[in-house]
């Protein structure tokens, strides 16, 4: 059956660039799987704890005696969980000072383990077949030719992190909206054309992903 996971990690409750976006693939990918299951994750309004030494410990290793405290561990299986039954995952991650929120880094460290680890050249991993849209809004833009050209320090690591647990790039779409900043900010206004056609391009390509994947699903 078809799973959708959607997580959320903007720290804005309104006016969220990534949350309306993610809310609006969910949305259309719910309309194309009305049978389908669906999971809701906001990172920003319930953290997932940082890792602690046990916990990574129990995750290097699950058959050893880790002293993980109980809930901590039934939180990591659930979130692990959570992942390995879903079809496809929506990530909602908007660009904090050239990277990812560090609430989606928890989330991360949780669910990126020996057990979830892709072999390079190897059998395919536990995730493998999975669909994965990231959204990542971003206040300037990062692209050659710009003055900050090579500071996007968001979408390169989740292409790597995503990668080593076996969600390659043929199945994970990445849909930026750039230039986020100039609706608010004086000095970019001059942007705001650019800014308005990223965020159009953004919901085009996010409509078009979740029909497809309704097609891949049959």
């Amino acid at each position: 059956m078809p799973s959708l996971l959607h997580l959320d990690a903007s720290m804005r409750r309104t006016g969220s660039v990534s949350r309306d976006l993610s809310a609006h693939f969910a949305a259309r990918w719910r309309e194309r799987h009305p049978s389908g299951a669906y999971t809701y994750r906001d990172l920003a309004a319930q953290p997932i704890p940082h890792l602690t030494h046990a916990v990574r410990e129990a995750l290097v290793d699950p058959g050893a005696a880790h002293g993980a405290p109980a809930d901590e561990w039934a939180l990591t299986t659930a979130l692990n969980a959570e992942l390995r039954a879903a079809s496809t995952v929506v990530m909602g991650v908007p660009m904090y000072n050239y990277s990812i929120p560090s609430t989606i880094k928890s989330w991360l460290d949780r669910v990126v383990s020996p057990a979830t680890m892709a072999v390079p050249g190897g059998e395919p991993g536990p995730l493998a077949g999975t669909s994965v849209i990231v959204i990542s809004p971003r206040g300037g833009s990062y692209a050659p030719g710009t003055p900050r050209a090579g500071w996007d320090h968001q979408e390169p690591y989740l292409r790597a992190v995503l990668r080593a647990i076996g969600l390659t790039d043929d199945l994970t779409a990445f849909v930026p909206a750039e230039l986020t900043l100039a609706a608010v900010v004086p000095q970019m206004s001059a942007l705001k054309p650019l800014a308005e056609q990223s965020l159009e391009r953004a919901y085009r390509t996010l409509e078009s992903l979740a029909d497809r994947d309704a097609v891949r699903a049959g």
